[in-house]
């Protein structure tokens, strides 16, 4: 059975996708998730973008050894430069390059000849091969290259030192049996797929919801990495999602003999951190991690399931770490069974203040509701993480509501050692709060998106808030989580404007 290398871009391509921007501890997070995971290489990052994005990549390098680290660059020296500057410290270190091939990226977006453009890689990576052993050469639109033209592409990159070649669907345009013949001509074409001295990799895009349906039928033919996401998170309708794919290839061994490192049973735990960090929460009917996927409500499926769980289930839940069993802690659970449900959740704590520090979080939680989810714990967590260490802290906050009275809202905030009090009405409580978070941070902002949900079940369950602010033209999302849903809109609201000073550090406010 081949092995099949996940090439994962949840933190690079990933990111590109509106709203899921991570700070550097969210990164860092998730990358040290997806080492458990057992994904084979973690495209970290775009270096050269941002003193954000490298400061990530290298702290990525610094702390995730298992995986190659990759950085991403154009055919651009300073780009170069910067992936090895930032994925220095990894000893496997590697670099992603790019340029794009197809006649429309050459002619309305580089202005570039056919011969300018190999010339361009030919110089490129030469410089690259002088910096790095493991280089990935993307051909940037790959599937609507011209044939002939992206043979010729293909093998000068690998004369001058390609030890992968990706080929993406750059726009999702690509039928199935369409690419899987495309990587299979590139296979009869180029010796080095052929010997599989080189990885011939594929990287696609959702835009016809064709994504994972385009790298199966790739291995299906030959291609030996994929390149995917987390919840298949991307640039605009997303990439090849991790879970649907690995589920697939686990699923129909029959068909197609292919396997890969992946931990199956960490696939949903991973899903759902993803989840609570960037705010973007997935469809109910989600492939492999919707909360619908393993849900039967008609009375003949379920009468199927009672009687044989294969009727109408081609996978176990618990293969990818869905339990029936969600129920977990409560008020007298103690340290060694909360460490234990969160390693469950694929989450270790090596920071031994940090691990105290959710446990107290923990505890005042179970103080406040009996039952305590993987959900909630879930929360806690990327509560911890999603805190900018420099920004605004809610100290206190009062509402006063009714039908008969003007809702009105006092808080204070803390900004380092400044304290600041205000109140303000507003139209409703949530209004009123974000009014008197306003006039302390002295910013004008337009609320976009506002969404409440409940983390776990039970009326005592904890309301998670996101939300997206325009403060200045740009989105800045938010999230924040409490068994008071005001408490967790105006944590939300916050998340979101301390995202915007951590990003603007100059900011006029307070």
């Amino acid at each position: 059975m081949d092995m099949i290398r996940i090439f994962d871009t949840t933190l690079r391509d990933g990111e590109q996708s509106p709203g899921a921007s991570m700070n550097l501890h969210q990164k860092l997070e998730i990358a040290k998730a997806l080492e458990r995971l057992g994904v084979d290489i973690i495209e970290a990052g775009f270096p050269v973008s941002s003193k954000i994005q490298f400061d990530a990549v290298y702290s990525i390098a610094e702390q995730v050894t298992t995986p190659y680290i990759a950085g991403l660059a154009r055919c651009v020296q300073k780009d170069i430069d910067a992936a090895y500057e930032s994925t220095k410290p990894s000893k496997k270190r590697m670099l992603h390059i790019f340029l794009a091939t197809s006649a429309i990226h050459m002619q309305y977006k580089l202005k570039k000849t056919p011969d300018e453009v190999i010339k361009t890689i030919e110089e490129s990576m030469i410089y690259s091969k002088k910096l790095f052993d493991h280089i990935e050469f993307s051909p940037e639109d790959g599937s609507r290259t011209e044939y002939d033209f992206l043979v010729k592409v293909v093998k000068t990159a690998i004369k001058h030192g390609a030890t992968s070649i990706n080929i993406p669907d750059t726009v999702g345009y690509a039928l199935p049996f369409e690419f899987g013949e495309l990587i299979s001509k590139l296979i009869r074409d180029v010796p080095q797929f052929k010997d599989k001295s080189v990885y011939l990799s594929v990287h696609c895009h959702n835009d016809l919801g064709l994504a994972n349906a385009n790298a199966v039928s790739a291995v299906a033919n030959g291609a030996t990495q994929v390149e995917a996401t987390i919840n298949g998170i991307g640039e605009r309708a997303g990439n090849t999602a991790i879970e649907e794919f690995v589920m697939t290839l686990n699923t129909r061994k029959d068909l197609v003999n292919k396997k890969t490192n992946i931990k199956t049973e960490l696939l949903y735990p991973t899903s759902k951190l993803l989840t609570h960090l960037t705010g973007l929460v997935l469809a109910r009917n989600k492939p492999i991690v919707g909360e619908n996927a393993f849900m039967h409500e008609s009375g003949i499926h379920q009468d199927g399931v009672i009687k044989h769980k294969q009727t109408y289930e081609i996978m176990n839940p618990s293969m990818i770490g869905r339990d029936s069993d969600t129920l977990v802690l409560g008020r007298h659970s103690g340290m060694h069974g909360f460490k234990k449900q969160l390693e469950k959740l694929g989450i270790v704590f090596k920071d031994q203040d940090q691990f105290d520090k959710a446990f107290q979080r923990f505890s005042e939680l179970a103080d406040r509701k009996k039952e305590v989810y993987d959900d909630d714990l879930l929360a806690i967590l990327s509560d911890m993480i999603d805190r900018i260490p420099e920004g605004y802290i809610m100290e206190y906050h009062n509402v006063n509501s009714g039908n008969t009275i003007i809702p009105t809202a006092t808080v204070r905030l803390k900004k380092g050692d400044e304290v600041y009090n205000s109140a303000s009405t507003g139209d409703g409580p949530v209004d009123a709060i974000f009014k008197s978070i306003d006039e302390i941070t002295g910013i004008q902002t337009k609320l976009k998106e506002y969404i409440v949900r409940g983390v776990s079940s039970g009326k005592d369950a904890q309301g998670e808030v996101q939300l997206s602010l325009d403060i200045n033209g740009k989105n800045f999302n938010g999230r924040g989580s409490s068994t008071d849903v005001i408490e967790a809109s105006a944590k939300a609201y916050l998340n979101a404007i301390n995202k915007f000073y951590f990003v603007n550090k100059e900011g006029n406010g307070k």
